[in-house]
Parts: C-alpha cells; structure tokens; sequence
C-alpha cells in the first residue's frame, strides 16, 4: 500500500509538534526557572510565592502563560500518534491516548492558573492589611493544592505516565518504532513517578523524597517525547501500515483456502 500525501503530512506534523513542544516548552521552563526559582518556588509559602510574584510583573505572567501553552501543545500530536502509526483501533493504543489528551488538560490547567487566578492573589497579598494576608494566604494554598499539586502535578503527571509507559510497551512489542526509543519511555517514566513522592508530601508530612526525581525525571522525560517526534519524523511513509499488513498476513495464514467454485 501507498502512502498518500496525506499520511506523509500527518506523520510530519505529528513528529514535528511534538519536537516543538518539548523543544518550546524547554525554553520557556527554562526561562521559568532563572525568573521566578520555579519549580523549587511550589513549596514555599505564599508569604515568599505571592510577593515575588508582584515583583515579577506582567513579563513573569507571560511567561507562564508561553509554559502553559507550549504544554498543552502536545495534546495535538497525542491525538493524532495513533493515526501515524496505524494503531485507531489498537485499544491500549485508544485508552492511553485518552489518557495522554486528559492530562495534557490537567496540566495545562495548573500552569494557567499563574495566568487567571495568582496574579489577584499577589496584588491583594501585597497591598493588604496582616488580615487580608491572612486570608489571601488561605486561598492561596487551597488554590495551589487543588489546580498545583491534585490536578497538575499529582493527576496530570500521572496520567502523562500512563500514556508514555502504555506507547513505550506498544513500541517495544511491534516494533514499529526503534526498540531504544520503547526503553528509553519506560526509564525515563520511571523517573518521572520518582516525583510523586515530592507531590504527596505535600499532603503527607514526612512521606519519602528524592530532591532529584524532579529535575531528572521530567528532563528525561521532555527529551524522550523530542526523540518520538524525530523518531516519527524519519519514520519511513509505509511504515504505519505495517500493524495493519501484520495483522492482514496472520489472517491470511490461519484461515483455510476455499476451493474455487466450478
């Protein structure tokens, strides 16, 4: 079978959104971080965030705004991956696509909430009375608790490694993706749950913490989702149709040959 121009733009926008948004969401995570001392920031108290917040100004809401969206970029190449690879009917494929849409939503929920909702908190925190203080700091943290740490980081990571350990699986199983790249998911989503243990802290004093499962798990993990883009971007064109022809091939050899009417 052919590939169709189609395909071959699919297959091109899918690789290339997703080296986009690893690449993009980097820099601007990057920039993030020398700015605003994020992501260590998420566990001080708002009478550190809030005010350093205010003093960021408009230029530090922008680039929250920049994460956020170069995050949520990678909900498009999520929902067409199983087109590129001829797996729509695949039902683990179909789940962890599902999986990886919604988390992208958690997630992107958590980081807009630096947009839309931190910054009338970090104006009435720095203007306000000890007693407004007081109260804005309480809506803070619920706030931050549920959008951050339940929705964003606890929700939206899991779900996020769900859908890189079901494609690392699937990849290692058919093949139809480099055999390291199926590796490489799975160490690199195994890193990545590392960070749970800093999330659930949060909630649970005491519960155990590798300083480094942050740093090191989501690195690994935004340089993995670059490589599946490259990956997918050389992937050669009749390549996605070869689950389909497998599947045709093993058909074809297990049902008998009807003789041909005379």
């Amino acid at each position: 079978m052919s590939s169709t121009p189609t395909n071959s733009s699919l297959k091109r926008v899918t690789g290339g959104l997703f080296t986009l948004s690893a690449v993009a969401f980097a820099a601007a995570a990057t920039t993030l971080s020398a700015t605003f001392d994020w992501p260590d920031i998420l566990r001080e108290p708002a009478s550190v965030v809030l005010p350093a917040f205010a003093a960021g100004g408009a230029g530090l809401v922008w680039t929250w705004f920049a994460t956020a969206w170069t995050y949520g970029l990678l909900a498009v190449p999520v929902l067409l991956l199983p087109a590129v690879l001829g797996l729509r009917q695949d039902p683990v494929m179909r789940v962890a696509t599902y999986a990886g849409a919604a988390s992208v939503l958690l997630s992107l929920i958590g980081f807009l909430r630096w947009v839309f909702v931190v910054p009338q908190l970090a104006s009435s925190y720095t203007a306000g009375d000890p007693a407004t203080q007081t109260a804005v700091a309480a809506a803070w943290t619920a706030q931050h608790q549920f959008g951050g740490a339940l929705l964003g980081e606890h929700l939206g990571q899991l779900l996020v490694i769900a859908w890189s350990v079901s494609l690392s699986a699937i990849i290692l199983r058919r093949r139809i993706l480099p055999r390291w790249l199926g590796a490489t998911g799975l160490v690199a989503s195994a890193l990545y749950l590392l960070n749970q243990g800093d999330v659930l802290a949060t909630a649970i004093p005491g519960f155990p913490v590798w300083d480094l499962a942050g740093l090191l798990g989501s690195t690994s993990w935004g340089l993995w989702v670059a490589a599946l883009g490259i990956c997918i971007l050389v992937l050669p064109d009749h390549a996605k149709s070869l689950p389909a022809a497998k599947s045709a091939e093993t058909t074809s050899a297990t049902t008998p040959t009807k003789p041909a009417p005379l």
